[in-house]
Parts: C-alpha cells; sequence; structure tokens
C-alpha cells in the first residue's frame, strides 16, 4: 500500500457542543490537510474535507472510520495515478531521433538517382555504385543482433549517441574522398556500420516514453523521417549535381548529418522519470532468452518472412530507380522526380494508416491490406508506359508498402513479449536487411536492353506471397 494510505490518523469525536465543535473542526481540518500535504504530498479538495470533517462534526466513532477509509481511498487512487505520467518531452526526443534516422537515409541514398553520373565520376561500373547502397545492408547482418544487446542492456540513448556520432564524422569524410573511389567506398562502409545504432531503436523509443496507443503512431512517424530523408536524397542530389560537384554534395550531407548527431548528444534522454504507462516499466527477458522466445512465437516468424520480402522490394526499387526507368528514356532528374513521388506517398501512408490503427487497437487488417494494394503499384512500374503513369504507380506502391513498416513493427514487438524492443526490432531489421540478396538479384535479372521488368514481376509475385502469409497471422494484444 503506497505511504499516504498507510498514514493513519488517531481522532477523537468532536464534543456535543456546537460552540466547541465549530472551533475544534476549523483547527482539525487546518490541522489534517496541513498533515496530509506534508507527510504525503496529497492535497485534498474542499469536497473530500467537507466529507471527513463532516463525519467528525457526527460525533460517532462509526462515522470517523467510515470517512477516514474512504479519504485513505482517495488518497491511495491519488497515489496510484501519479505512477504513470505522459511528458511532453517525448516529441522533442523523439524529434531528435527522427532526424538522425533521417540524416542516415539520406547519405544510403545519395547516389542511387546519380548511379549513371557517380560511375563516370569514379570510372567504375553502375553494379560498383550500387554497392555502396548495398552496404548499408550488408553490414547490418553482422552487426544488428550485438547493437541490440546493446540498445537493451547499455540503453538506447548512449547507443544511438555512439551510431549518430560515428555516421557524421564517416559522412564528412566521404565528402572530402573526391573522386577517390576507395575512401568513398570506405566512407561508405563507416556510415553503414553506424546504421543498426539507429535504426534498431525505432520500437523501443515508443516504449519508453509514449503511452500504448500512440506507439504505432511514434514508430508511423520514424518511419516518416526515414521517408523524407530517403525522398530527399532522390530530389536534391540530381538538382545539385546539376552545378555541383557529386563529392561537394555529399560533403554538404556530412555537415548535416554530424549536425544533427550533435543535436541528438545533447537533447535526448533515456527515459522519463516516471513511465507512461504501466507495461513501459516492466522488465524484459535478458536477451538470448528474449530471442529463444520471439523464435517460438509463430506470428513473429511469420512477419520476420514479410519483412524479408517487404524491405527487400523497398530497397531493390530504391537502389535502382534510376537504372528501372533509363530504358525508357528518363534520366536522372526523372527518376529523383519518381523516387519523390514514391516516397512521398509513402510519407502520407505511414501518418494516416498506423494512427488508423492505434485508433483501432488492430495491427493484422492493416498490415495485410498494405501488402495487397501494394502489388498494383509494383506491376505498375514494371509496365506503365508513359511517365504520369509510373508516378501514379510509384505512389500507390510508397503509400501502402511503406504502411507496414511502422505497423508491423509495432506488431512484431507486441507478440514477442517479454522480448526486449530492441531485440525485437533488431531481428525485424535483420531480416530486412538481408534481403540484400534481392537487391543484388534484381541486377542479375536485367534484360538484355537493360530492363528490370522480369525483376518486378517476381517481386510481385513476392509481395502477393506475403499478403497471403499475413492472413495467418495471430492479432496482437
Amino acid at each position: 500500500m503506497p505511504a499516504a494510505a498507510a498514514t493513519r490518523l488517531t481522532l477523537v469525536p468532536a464534543k456535543p457542543s456546537r460552540a466547541n465543535a465549530a472551533l475544534a473542526l476549523s483547527r482539525t481540518r487546518l490541522r489534517f490537510s496541513s498533515d496530509m500535504r506534508s507527510k504525503t504530498g496529497v492535497h485534498l479538495g474542499d469536497g473530500d474535507e467537507d466529507s471527513f470533517m463532516g463525519s467528525l462534526y457526527s460525533g460517532t466513532a462509526r462515522h470517523v472510520d467510515i470517512a477516514r477509509n474512504r479519504l485513505e481511498a482517495t488518497m491511495e487512487g491519488t497515489m496510484e495515478g501519479s505512477k504513470t505520467r505522459i511528458y511532453a518531452y517525448r516529441w522533442v526526443v523523439l524529434g531528435a531521433f527522427m532526424m538522425v534516422n533521417l540524416a542516415v537515409q539520406l547519405l544510403w541514398i545519395s547516389y542511387a538517382p546519380v548511379t549513371g553520373p557517380a560511375a563516370a565520376l569514379y570510372g567504375v561500373s553502375d553494379l560498383r555504385i550500387g554497392v555502396f547502397s548495398m552496404l548499408f545492408m550488408i553490414a547490418f547482418i553482422p552487426l544488428s543482433i550485438p547493437v541490440s544487446w546493446a540498445i537493451d542492456t547499455l540503453g538506447w540513448r548512449r547507443t544511438v549517441g555512439f551510431g549518430s556520432a560515428m555516421m557524421g564524422a564517416f559522412a564528412v569524410l566521404r565528402g572530402l574522398a573526391g573522386a577517390n573511389y576507395g575512401l568513398a567506398f570506405v566512407a561508405t562502409l563507416g556510415i553503414a556500420a553506424a546504421q543498426p545504432f539507429l535504426l534498431n531503436a525505432w520500437t523501443k523509443v515508443p516504449a519508453l516514453w509514449f503511452p500504448p496507443k500512440e506507439r504505432a503512431t511514434a514508430v508511423g512517424l520514424v518511419t516518416l523521417a526515414n521517408l523524407v530523408g530517403t525522398a530527399a536524397g532522390m530530389v536534391l542530389t540530381p538538382a545539385l549535381a546539376e552545378s555541383v560537384p557529386i563529392p561537394t554534395i555529399q560533403l554538404y550531407y556530412g555537415v548535416f548529418s554530424a549536425a544533427c548527431a550533435a543535436v541528438f548528444i545533447l537533447v535526448s534522454r533515456e527515459k522519463p522519470a516516471t513511465p507512461p504507462s504501466d507495461d513501459a516499466g516492466q522488465a524484459r527477458s535478458l536477451m538470448l532468452d528474449g530471442l529463444r522466445h520471439a523464435f517460438t512465437v509463430p506470428s513473429f516468424r511469420r512477419y520476420l518472412v514479410m519483412s524479408f520480402i517487404g524491405l527487400g522490394i523497398f530497397n531493390g526499387v530504391t537502389t535502382w530507380i534510376e537504372a528501372i526507368v533509363r530504358p525508357r528514356g528518363f534520366g536522372p532528374q526523372e527518376a529523383g522526380n519518381l523516387g519523390a513521388v514514391m516516397l512521398v506517398a509513402g510519407v502520407v501512408g505511414a501518418v494516416l494508416l498506423p494512427a488508423m490503427s492505434d485508433k483501432s487497437g488492430k495491427r493484422k487488417p492493416f498490415i495485410g491490406l498494405g501488402l495487397a494494394m501494394a502489388i498494383p503499384g509494383l506491376a505498375g512500374l514494371a509496365f506503365a508506359p508513359t511517365y504520369p503513369l509510373l508516378c501514379l504507380s510509384a505512389a500507390v506502391l510508397g503509400f501502402f508498402l511503406t504502411s507496414v513498416m511502422p505497423i508491423g513493427m509495432q506488431y512484431a514487438s507486441e507478440v514477442a513479449r517479454p522480448t526486449p524492443e530492441g531485440t525485437s526490432n533488431g531481428l525485424i531489421q535483420l531480416f530486412g536487411q538481408a534481403s540484400v540478396v534481392f537487391v543484388y538479384l534484381m541486377a542479375a535479372l536485367r534484360g538484355a536492353d537493360g530492363s528490370f521488368t522480369v525483376a518486378l514481376i517476381v517481386a510481385s509475385v513476392l509481395l502477393l506471397a506475403s499478403a497471403a502469409i499475413s492472413l495467418s497471422l495471430k492479432e496482437s494484444t
């Protein structure tokens, strides 16, 4: 029982004399209220005091006991209610976290819309420029589990702060590499190694700072930041490349990333003084126990397969966007704009559908809907003959496929409990990044004319299979 409820008061019923009782009542009321404030920190309202004092005035021990018990119950409820609190500062923490995630996505995608010009700058093939993007997925595979352990053991703020500083330093180095492909490769590898430090905390931050009804929305906002970063890279890079050398563009991005890292380190906090909900303060399993438990949950295993397919398709399309439209006569500027259309639509989807999921308290229907409705968009990218149809297809694909990410990650963290959020999130991201094999497969399936039609058809079939798997998921609680 809380301290407030354990405080017992020895009270003497008032004397029958009305004059004496009135004076005693006034003094007792003041003394009682003061005592409650000093010992328990609870301020009683006039209604509570009047109810209690009325029983004192009645002059019966039975009424005193009834009133005292009523007050203790009121005070216990007050103290219990103070165990959780929602802080406005959660949005500051989330905003800083969103910015470093935005920055790493900007760095990841910045070569994709200028694959041809970058290949000419470094004197290498298109595939070796594509490797810059693939490095992020390759580096993720060995680092994901150790980083998840660090997030759950050392704290997400310390882990993300380290990754952010690492990202900023190597991003600046890549800008200073000039036309040296080897140095740019090493710097890109350093940025890629920093990425899991940021991505694996997606569900950890909402779990510590947000109430359950806002968590999918919070993950959706982090997804939004990632999409904005990717869209910015798609649009800004080819636009800037018209007048600015590619190494200088990379230096601009590096300085921006370092600034985002500095802001995060300054304003982020591990967790609020009081948790936002009861489950935010619950203990989680140790990491190895959590891993074992997660793999015993059928719905979690199925979602791992779905994330492998979904993120593989997303990464493949964004990595090869310029090469996909090049055989149809479109250049880097059109490719960048097409990628931006897909990602802006994804931003809208990542805001609307997770919020609808939170409001309804359901995850499964929105996951299945997103996967199924993304298929026409992917097929449109394969066959659309005109640029407007390509843009429409990209918008449909982005809106529905991207919205699955935040909902699915929150779903996975819920069905895998008591597996720590960093561990479950890390596994989802790990399987998604392991889909680098699909990115390479897309390049291998290119036609003699350079088209990606066969690769996009294969992707559509895989997305259909993923939508079918979603029907067997068990709703989270």
